[in-house]
């Protein structure tokens, strides 16, 4: 068994005692609470307020204690308001995608970028990638954290990193053909646009790839399979966010694939009811808080990410002793609220991916009918449920009587053909909501 987990992981830190890790995590807020009052006006406002004094923390019990950090704060304090460190002390600035349309930047020191490279090198392992492997690394590079953060952890690791970036499917498809890559990085939702157009395209040479880290979006078990069965490869979730310095925060593991190993040496994660704020205990679901742990240019305390999953801090079989989080379900801001039914775009995808008749591209529209919220979902099918209207009223009827069943609303369904719908080159757009905004 010892030499199965050495294998297997990247650094002994990786199965460390929970006991020592917890002392390993006390030790490092202690630090950086110390660091924050010091150097970040607003960090130290916070404490004042409350009347808190880093001096004063003795145990993790008393997190829960301390104010939250929201999006909106670094909004407030944009751009480097929020900053530890000199603005001549950053080697590079990342940005989030721009929620509501506004820009969220990041900041990095040198030894930011290190660790982070080592943080998505240690993730590789656990997917299952080794040293040497080839990796088409298909997350978009730019401000958006994906693409330079596999690119320099699959060097670390040290393998061979093909930069394709996001978009240019013919692109993807060439380069997996020509270049045979073992590794597959990007959306899952951009895997299945992949392997639409290879399968369109009716290519005959088999692939090599044998891992797939998939992550920046929600996605289920159901899609999971869509994407092993037609890519042959096994399909690992990966986890990370801008504010807390992008991808790298959390990893399954492709031993067991049951939940992400949160990398606690980094990050120190809660999860609290996102309507009081109240801590959950493991196993409870609710919205994930991140604490960071090393990051110097932009340390952040309690971050409320708006991602709703729950933690696990029972044994893994691979090993590893670090928190697993389950895959995110969805988040606070994306639930929809139909008719006073409150569910996630993703629980609607868990039912639609259990039809082989209908293919993994779908829409979801929300309007409004007087003060009545209607809900249609647009899904693409197989061509005898479009030439059939029989075959395809039928269909209709089972999808939407499955939705009914699984998020108690009931949709109605628009059957549409095969490549109708827009293939995601990216992080998928699934919902359109019409209602008038309050």
């Amino acid at each position: 068994m010892k030499a199965q987990v050495a294998a297997s992981v990247r650094s002994e830190i990786e199965i460390l005692p929970r006991e020592a890790l917890r002392e390993l995590q006390l030790r490092k807020l202690q630090q950086t609470l110390k660091r924050v009052c010091q150097s970040v006006p607003f960090y130290r406002e916070q404490f004042g307020a409350i009347g808190f004094k880093p001096e004063d923390f003795i145990s993790l019990d008393q997190l829960a204690a301390l104010p939250v950090t929201r999006k909106a704060d670094l909004w407030a304090n944009y751009p480097f308001g929020m900053l530890a460190v000199p603005t001549d002390c950053l080697v590079r600035v990342h940005g989030s995608s721009g929620t509501k349309g506004r820009l969220t930047l990041v900041g990095y020191t040198r030894k930011d970028v290190d660790n982070w490279a080592e943080l998505i090198a240690r993730s590789f392992v656990a997917a299952g990638a080794r040293p040497g492997m080839r990796v088409l690394n298909a997350y978009g590079y730019g401000l958006f954290t994906g693409g330079l953060g596999f690119h320099y952890g699959g060097e670390q690791l040290p393998a061979t990193v093909i930069p394709s970036s996001g978009g240019n499917t013919a692109r993807q498809v060439q380069l997996l053909d020509d270049l045979q890559p073992e590794v597959l990085c990007c959306t899952p939702s951009f895997a299945l646009t992949i392997a639409d157009l290879r399968e369109r395209s009716r290519a005959t040479k088999p692939l090599n790839l044998k891992i797939g880290i998939f992550g920046a979006e929600p996605w289920t078990e159901a899609m999971r399979h869509q994407i092993e069965q037609r890519l042959g490869l096994i399909a690992t979730d990966t986890y990370g966010l801008s504010e807390a310095g992008g991808p790298g925060v959390a990893q399954e593991c492709a031993q067991e694939r049951n939940g992400l190993h949160v990398w606690e040496d980094f990050f120190l994660a809660e999860i609290m009811d996102p309507l009081t704020g109240a801590p959950l205990p493991p196993g409870q679901e609710g919205e994930l808080v991140i604490t960071t742990l090393q990051k110097e240019a932009l340390p952040l305390i309690r971050y409320r990410t708006g991602d709703i999953t729950a933690l696990d801090d029972t044994p893994c079989s691979c090993g590893r002793t670090h928190v697993r989080m389950r895959r995110v379900r969805g988040r606070c801001d994306d639930m929809l609220i139909i008719r006073g039914v409150n569910f996630y775009p993703s629980e609607i995808e868990n039912v639609l991916l259990k039809f082989d008749e209908v293919m993994p591209f779908y829409e979801i529209v929300v309007d409004r009918l007087g003060s009545m919220d209607r809900l249609n979902i647009r899904v693409e099918c197989l061509q005898k449920f479009i030439d059939i209207p029989s075959a395809g009223h039928e269909l209709a009827a089972k999808l939407q009587e499955a939705v009914v069943d699984h998020c108690a609303v009931r949709p109605e369904i628009t059957l549409v053909p095969i490549g109708e719908l827009t293939r995601s080159e990216g992080k998928a757009l699934r919902v359109t909501d019409k209602r008038p905004k309050k």
